[in-house]
This record gives C-alpha cells, sequence and structure tokens, in this order.
C-alpha cells in the first residue's frame, strides 16, 4: 500500500447520494481475489448512461471523487475500493459514508473525507466550473484546501497511522515483529 500524506490533484463529481457497493462494483465483476483489473468494471451499470460523469473527457485522471450522502453503503465489500483504487481515486470526500465501507476504503489505502454539506457544496461547484482545477488534500494536517478556503475533517488515529505510513492492519503488525519474537523468546520456555 502507498503512503498518503498530501495530494493535490483534480476532482470529479458524482452528484448521487446513497451509492452502493453494488453500484460502485456490480457483484457479477466478484469472482476474483485480485486488486486489479477491476477499474474496467467501476460503476459498470451507470458507464452505460452517456452523461455518466466518469465517462467525460475531464474526468481523465482524476484522482478525488465528489459524492453524496451515505457513500458506499450497502454489502460490505472489499472490491468496491479495490476498484475505486484501481481506477485511480486516492480520496473519495462525500457528505457521508458507510462505517462498513469506511473502514474497507482505509484499509486499502483510500482516503474518505466527510465535510458538511456546504463545504462539498463550494468544492463540487468550484471544480464544475473549473474542471481542471487541483484540490489539496492535507492527511497529516487533516484538511482539503482549494482557492484560498480550507476545510478540515477528523479522521481516526489509526486509521491515520496506517495511512501515512502506508500500512494495512497486517503490516502495522508485522512492524512489530522484532517485539513480538523477543516477547516469543522470552516467554516459550517450556
Amino acid at each position: 500500500m502507498n503512503a498518503f500524506t498530501t495530494l493535490v490533484a483534480r476532482a470529479v463529481v458524482l452528484r448521487a447520494d446513497d451509492v452502493d457497493t453494488d453500484q460502485i462494483i456490480p457483484a457479477r465483476f466478484l469472482k476474483g481475489t485480485s486488486k486489479t483489473g477491476l477499474a474496467q468494471h467501476l460503476f459498470a451499470d451507470w458507464r452505460t448512461r452517456p452523461e455518466f460523469p466518469l465517462l467525460a473527457p475531464r474526468a481523465a485522471g482524476a484522482q478525488i471523487l465528489l459524492a453524496g450522502v451515505n457513500f458506499g453503503c450497502g454489502s460490505s465489500r472489499e472490491h468496491a475500493p479495490w476498484a475505486l483504487c484501481d481506477f485511480g481515486f486516492r480520496a473519495i470526500i462525500a457528505r457521508s459514508f458507510a462505517d462498513i465501507f469506511r473502514e474497507n476504503a482505509t484499509k486499502n489505502g483510500l482516503l474518505t473525507i466527510a465535510l458538511p454539506d456546504d463545504a462539498c457544496a463550494r468544492i463540487e461547484q468550484a471544480v464544475e466550473a473549473d474542471p481542471g482545477l487541483s484540490l489539496h488534500v492535507d492527511l497529516p494536517g487533516e484538511h482539503v484546501r482549494l482557492e484560498g478556503a480550507r476545510f478540515a475533517f477528523a479522521i481516526d488515529r489509526f486509521a491515520k497511522h496506517c495511512l501515512t505510513s502506508g500500512l494495512d492492519e497486517l503490516g502495522y503488525i508485522l512492524s512489530f515483529e522484532d517485539r513480538i519474537e523477543d516477547h516469543e523468546r522470552r516467554t516459550s520456555h517450556t
């Protein structure tokens, strides 16, 4: 997993609430356990609509997805953040997230940022007015900057540590391997 500290990137607006994991990646594409190759199935059913925002040329290369309320609701599905990451997204800014999706995303290196409605609306309007506009996401400082405006967000300390260190939970545990081995040596006199 790549470490996440700061990100300066373009964003794409997905004006939709209650986007569930089956919309993010339909169940029929969950046949493997590889994290790669899923981008082609991201929002597969919505990509049939010519006006779908991710099809627009200005969405190419965007690394931030702007979404509505309750993003990632539905079933627990790690394939959803895998597909978003494989597409190139590093962060999602939304009004709120489903708890399970937020945890799955964070564990897979995808930063979820919940901001109030007025902040999201301001960012969306700016991005739609200027698709080349870059947002500045500062994870250590816990804020998003846009044209002189700064929007603070909160993140769990452990999740922040793992993201900024580029570690998943197993990687975090393995970072203490020397201590674990030392403990095993000291306590294993049978």
